[in-house]
């Protein structure tokens, strides 16, 4: 059975809670492809978890390793983000698939889903005993449960986590391709690439690269949030005009101030940036697709001071930027956006570079890119609270 590409417009499309369905809709799983990694490379699929490194690239280094293991990453740390979730709920099959093929391509012994419990995790439960029943797949999966926190998608943390460790991130000294879960070669996948790579698999390169831009084809889910009038996951092609992609939950409920894009690891961005395109040449980085629009009624310096202080008590707390460096930054921001003191800016930006490079995983770049893009982004509302004075128009 062949897939009908003009029936299929992408994930949300094809999406099926039930094996009857995802079959009716994707048709089987297109075992034996003869070269996968080849057609991943044509397409030019880049992860959807926040790193956007090439998948092929990624398939291909742990081919070439011993004993590989395959793991689909469903963490959803990131507060603002609800994409994969929904994926996960909304077509377990579809993920599953992308899972199968990627542990055929590698030759993988052991294959992963890591996810919150929850209804995404009973979901997956539920797929993965329709798939038994029926013989769908040819390597058992096993779930592991991940931990409500920020860090617990980063690619160390996941590989200690089915090892049966604490998921925190680790020093890492080797790829996680070369050297993973108990020293062999490991495939971490976010779900949603995955699933776009089963679609791959059944309609082609060409198919994928109908939609997006030449240097970033296909779809993203997107979580748009805020001031939006219909909050929500949305599928739209990259390079689409970041104003088009909030038209999508219904357009601005109030007039914009800024954008944030990326989610807590991403950037401020202003709101007359929304003709710019959605995507990592147009905006810089769009992380795991996640928008946050914010009105020009509700403070950025406040959000910001927020966001800062959440991602502080997030971290790791095993190097000194997370330990020491995180929490300062923290404290600086809550102290400008009570009004502060005119250091506070260049303090700011010397703690930011002091973290930058030095954590054992990239939550304090993260963490620095964010400030940053805070303190360029909502500069009039930093000398506003440097008066004593706040665009809600109350004195902090």
């Amino acid at each position: 059975m062949t897939v009908s590409t003009s029936r299929v417009t992408g994930l949300l499309d094809a999406a099926a809670g039930d094996l009857q369905t995802h079959f009716r809709r994707c048709g089987p799983v297109p075992w034996g492809r003869p070269d996968l990694i080849g057609d991943l490379r044509a397409a030019g699929l880049t992860g959807r978890g926040g790193g956007g490194f090439p998948v092929w690239r990624k398939l291909a280094t742990v081919a070439r390793g011993r004993a590989p293991v395959v793991i689909a990453n469903g963490a959803e740390g990131e507060p603002a983000s609800h994409k994969d979730d929904t994926l996960l709920r909304r077509a377990p099959h579809l993920v599953l698939d992308g899972l199968q093929l990627a542990a055929e391509t590698v030759r993988a012994g052991q294959a992963y889903l890591y996810t919150p419990p929850g209804p995404a995790m009973a979901a997956v439960k539920a797929a993965l005993a329709e798939r038994a029943a029926r013989g769908w797949d040819a390597i058992a999966v096993s779930l592991v449960a991940t931990p409500d926190s920020f860090l617990g998608g980063e690619e160390s943390a996941v590989v200690a986590a089915v090892e049966g460790r604490p998921a925190r991130p680790g020093d890492r000294f080797e790829l996680t391709a070369r050297s993973g879960v108990d020293g062999r070669p490991t495939l971490v996948q976010n779900v949603e690439t995955l699933a776009q790579l089963a679609l791959i698999a059944r309609c082609g390169p060409s198919w994928f690269r109908e939609r997006g831009t030449e240097r970033e084809p296909g779809t993203m889910l997107t979580t748009l949030s805020g001031s939006v009038r219909e909050p929500g996951v949305y599928e739209v092609p990259i390079g689409t005009p970041l104003g088009h992609v909030l038209a999508r939950a219904g357009g601005p409920a109030r007039p914009l101030c800024a954008l944030l894009v990326g989610g807590y690891h991403g950037t401020w961005v202003p709101a007359t940036a929304l003709a710019s395109p959605f995507s990592r040449a147009g905006l810089g980085a769009v992380g795991a697709g996640v928008v946050i629009a914010l009105d020009t009624g509700q403070c950025g310096l406040w959000a910001a001071a927020g966001v800062a202080n959440y991602l502080a008590q997030q971290s790791a707390r095993q190097c000194g930027p997370c330990l020491n460096g995180l929490p300062a930054i923290a404290d600086a921001m809550a102290r400008l956006a009570r009004g502060g003191t005119p250091d506070l800016p260049e303090r700011l930006h010397r703690l930011t570079a002091l973290v930058e490079g030095r954590g054992a995983c990239h939550h304090p770049d993260g963490t620095a890119r964010f400030v940053r893009s805070a303190l360029a982004v909502f500069d009039d509302e930093v000398a506003r609270h440097l008066r004593g004075d706040c665009v809600t128009r109350r004195t902090r």
